[in-house]
């Protein structure tokens, strides 16, 4: 039964690390910098989804301290980016939000 539940959380891990290269590569290539921010922020979230399975998998609890960290980081630079972002949009004189 152990097999099985390591079995289980190792495919999670390579899932969990396949989306995140998908969401790196939304964040380079994304049409527009709105898209582009959503995708840090999911990076961000499937990061610390990829700490917590990690945490379980190897029985180490102090990882979900490391996670805990790593959520107020993620969160405080996607704040730090939109305040950006809005800031350029405004000096552009663009209010829908998209790029042109």
């Amino acid at each position: 039964m152990e097999s099985m539940y390591d079995a289980a959380l190792t495919a999670a891990l390579v899932i969990v690390g396949l989306g995140i290269f998908v969401l790196l590569f939304r964040a380079v290539k994304g049409p527009s910098t709105a898209d582009r921010i959503i995708s840090i922020n999911m990076t961000g979230t499937a990061t610390i989804t990829l700490i917590l399975l990690l945490t379980l998998l190897l029985k180490e609890s102090y990882l979900a301290d490391i996670a805990l960290i790593y959520a107020l980081l993620s969160f405080l630079a996607v704040v730090l980016l939109v305040r950006i972002f809005v800031a350029l949009n405004r000096k552009r004189g663009g209010e829908d939000g998209r790029d042109a």
